[in-house]
């Protein structure tokens, strides 16, 4: 099969933008290529940008068997041009999809891992290709949430929306869509002249400057609520109602699949009106690991406890400060701490440290490495992934879950569905509550037989190809 993949992102993103998804994204193509003999192409929007204001959008390859549009609108992330009538529709872009899958296919497939970057028309064009089947993955909400995770100003869980008007206000500081572009076109400048990202210069020079620049820009404007800046063309304040509405129609109509990464995934996303969402399960690499190891008994004094990912408010790493920094010292006394995420700001790494003497031990990483995670996990014996966001599936829960480290979840998003039971589910950014599990954990009161065995087994990437080949092929 001759497959397109599409993602905001390129698959090989010198300066690892994307998250989890780029990585799922191309451990995917690589596998399908591997095992399955598939053609797999990339293509990638809204990040590479000419210079000159007046540029015409076009495509272009950037490297074997991947391309990237120039030029084009909305931009990407969905962030940069928050709610902006382009995320909807486009002509310019929506042309040049068109001319790009006339010129590069016939595709059987275009898998689309997300829509920022392009105009959500384009899911049209399976109008204009009735041989091409249009495949939607849901790794997160664009389609219903332009701040994409149901995050409102940066601190709460959005339930509800009130028909758009709390959307007016969800971004603390509404970033500049011609300044992000303006930004993109410098490092597209950088990349030509040999300064990619990870190169000396754009790491030393270039990508400290736009994020003085911007944590400058967020000082200046305070906590104050912005509206997207006006800009660009379609001037008109966002009717956010409207472009949920028009983003579930355009679903419902011309995606011949719509798959949640998760069965909480797949209830939000009915919920909003995509009545074909199905669920599926993304393949992991780590899923190898569960072959390797067994569960092991919570009998450990101190409890080993480890937190994978961000230091980040939504992931809920803000919340298991508080959670820890309300526990009593002796329980506190028989807790060891490992957390392996990207140092945090200052008053973050101060609270870190301020746990450091309560606790019977601390451990940091400044990040990980998948070749070192093995290592940094061996001694865990509980793993902490408390979002308070409905986190579609966490990579990292999948992660520790593949090598038999039970999880502590919060009860949204994904990740609680890995365990066989409600056991260590804790109520969202309820401190007490994480009390409450942890203090039956540190007595031995949870057993650990009925949540093995109920446990959903990982899948590897290798059967997830298998299993969306059969999708593609509207075998299932």
């Amino acid at each position: 099969m001759r497959i397109l993949h599409y993602n905001w992102v390129d698959p090989c993103d010198p300066a690892a933008r994307g998250g989890g998804v780029r990585i799922y994204a191309k451990a995917l193509m690589d596998e399908q290529r591997r095992s399955g003999g598939h053609d797999c192409a990339a293509l990638s929007a809204g990040m590479v940008y000419d210079l000159s204001s007046r540029a015409k959008p076009r495509w272009q390859a950037c490297g074997p068997g991947r391309f990237e549009f120039v030029n084009t609108r909305p931009v990407a992330p969905s962030h940069a041009e928050f709610a902006a009538a382009a995320q909807i529709a486009n002509p310019a872009t929506e042309a040049l999809f068109r001319d790009f899958l006339l010129q590069t296919g016939p595709y059987d497939v275009i898998h689309f891992h997300g829509l920022e970057g392009l105009p959500a028309r384009v899911l049209s064009l399976r109008r204009d290709f009735p041989n091409t089947r249009f495949v939607l993955s849901l790794h997160n909400y664009y389609p219903f949430c332009p701040q994409v995770n149901l995050w409102w100003q940066e601190r709460a869980h959005c339930s509800d929306y009130d028909n758009g008007a709390r959307c007016r206000t969800c971004l603390p500081v509404a970033p500049n869509p011609l300044a992000v572009r303006r930004a993109y076109a410098v490092e597209t400048a950088f990349a030509r002249i040999g300064a990619p990202a990870g190169s000396w210069p754009y790491d030393r020079v270039l990508r400290p400057a736009l994020s003085a620049g911007w944590q400058a820009l967020k000082a200046v404007r305070g906590r104050k609520p912005a509206l997207p800046a006006p800009d660009r063309p379609d001037t008109a304040a966002p009717d956010y109602a409207k472009r949920r509405a028009e983003m579930v129609n355009l679903l419902e109509q011309y995606c011949d699949e719509v798959l949640a990464v998760s069965d909480r995934v797949r209830d939000i996303a009915q919920g909003f009106g995509v009545t074909k969402a199905r669920t599926c399960y993304i393949g992991t690499r780590h899923a190898e690991a569960w072959g390797r190891t067994r569960p092991r008994p919570l009998g450990a004094d101190p409890l080993r406890l480890i937190y994978l990912g961000y230091m980040r408010a939504d992931k809920g790493f803000f919340f298991l400060l508080s959670a820890l920094e309300a526990l009593p010292d002796q329980t506190l006394a028989r807790l060891h701490l490992t957390v392996a995420a990207r140092k945090g700001p200052a008053q973050v790494m101060a609270r870190l440290r301020g746990l450091r003497p309560r606790l019977a031990g601390l451990t940091l990483h400044d990040g990980y490495a998948a070749a070192d995670l093995d290592r940094i996990v061996a001694q865990a014996d509980i793993g902490i992934v408390p979002p308070l966001w409905e986190d579609n599936l966490p990579q990292v829960a999948l992660e520790l879950h593949a090598r038999h480290i039970p999880l502590m979840t919060s009860d949204r998003g994904g990740a609680q569905e890995l365990p066989g039971t409600r056991d260590l589910v804790f109520r969202a950014g309820d401190t007490a509550d994480f009390a409450c599990v942890l203090a039956r954990v540190m007595a031995g009161q949870v057993d650990l037989s009925g949540y093995w065995e109920h446990a959903r087994i990982p899948t590897g990437i290798a059967a997830h190809a298998q299993e969306l080949e059969k999708l593609y092929k509207g075998a299932q």
